[in-house]
């Protein structure tokens, strides 16, 4: 089959790789579309030591595995968990001991004609969600993470750093709290997106230091993370979305005397994602910036690097 493989950060278009074969409780899922994210990319500059095929976002038909599956699109979710380490007992399994991660960790990824993951972790795609948009149910999810670990009220001054596909995804869904919420980012034409729909927003030096109790950083840059931390009260929380390739430095010594409250967030709840989708609660649409085959995965990897670009998707094969 044809696939993206990354091996010592670079990456080429395979095709001589084998079908997967699925396990017991696995599923085998012929890919239909798959979208790059800033962690395919930031896996390419070396985040991360992967050798293997990327991706993680995608919509897909079952074509072995649950009977109730056969032939039906699905996402997935990405963490294939053990089911018996301390973090899979205290219900906690996206930090499983012992997990593969699509695209990410010892588990080959969607940039492919076919994927596997286990059975449990595909969810059915609604029927009135296009392909194009249920794409997004990942990285919506993981902006709903927020939600699971931050208690949200009215009262509280929300700010969200960067106005990239993330930053898009997580201003939307905390909207949906009736939160005091800024969105600050550098392009005027993606900020346009959110002001559309109702969303303050603004350039970062619109950022008024100490005002906020609450900020969400999704630029994965240190001048974001800097924007973040100055703009919160004391005894604020922090919420980084973002993954680094670099270093980042950081004033420890303000942490502690401000109290801060910094909280890493990634994997989110995929059934209430697909929920938000279903009922057109979110739009996603406005962060499709093009379409390319599999065959040219490379030019989408450029495309998609380019600034200013929201969402490449890589179109693999048809229903």
């Amino acid at each position: 089959m044809k696939g993206l493989w990354l091996e010592n950060n670079q990456l080429q278009l395979r095709t001589d790789i084998p079908i997967p074969e699925p396990t017991l409780g696995d599923a085998l899922v012929r890919v239909l579309r798959a979208g790059i994210c800033n962690t395919d990319l930031e896996l390419k500059r070396g985040y991360y030591p992967y050798t293997g095929i990327l991706g993680h976002e995608f919509v897909g038909v079952v074509e072995q595995g649950p009977d109730n599956l056969i032939n039906r699109r699905v996402v997935g979710e990405i963490n294939a968990v053990c089911g018996h380490c301390r973090f899979c007992r205290r219900g906690q399994p996206t930090h499983c001991e012992n997990r593969t991660v699509l695209g990410i960790v010892n588990r080959h990824g969607a940039f492919a004609d076919y994927l596997c993951l286990p059975g449990e972790n595909l969810h059915p795609v609604p029927d009135n969600v296009s392909t194009d948009i249920a794409t997004f149910t990942e990285p919506l999810a993981a902006a709903l993470e927020i939600q699971q670990q931050v208690a949200l009220s009215a009262d509280d001054r929300v700010l969200v750093v960067g106005d990239g596909k993330l930053g898009q995804l997580v201003a939307q869904t905390l909207a949906l709290t009736g939160c005091e919420l800024l969105v600050v980012g550098r392009h005027q034409e993606k900020l346009a997106n959110l002001a559309a729909r109702g969303i303050k927003t603004g350039l970062v030096d619109a950022v008024t230091d100490k005002a906020f109790d609450i900020s969400v950083e999704c630029t994965g840059n240190p001048e974001g993370f800097a924007i973040a931390r100055r703009a919160l009260r004391p005894r604020g929380t922090l919420v980084l979305k973002s993954t680094y390739a670099g270093n980042l430095s950081l004033d420890a010594s303000s942490l502690v005397v401000d109290e801060i409250t910094l909280i890493g967030s990634r994997c989110g709840p995929f059934r209430a994602a697909l929920e938000l989708l279903a009922a057109e609660k979110v739009d996603v649409k406005p962060l499709i910036h093009a379409h390319y085959p599999l065959t040219d995965g490379l030019l989408a990897f450029e495309e998609a690097q380019r600034r200013g670009v929201l969402k490449v998707l890589l179109d693999v094969s048809e229903v």
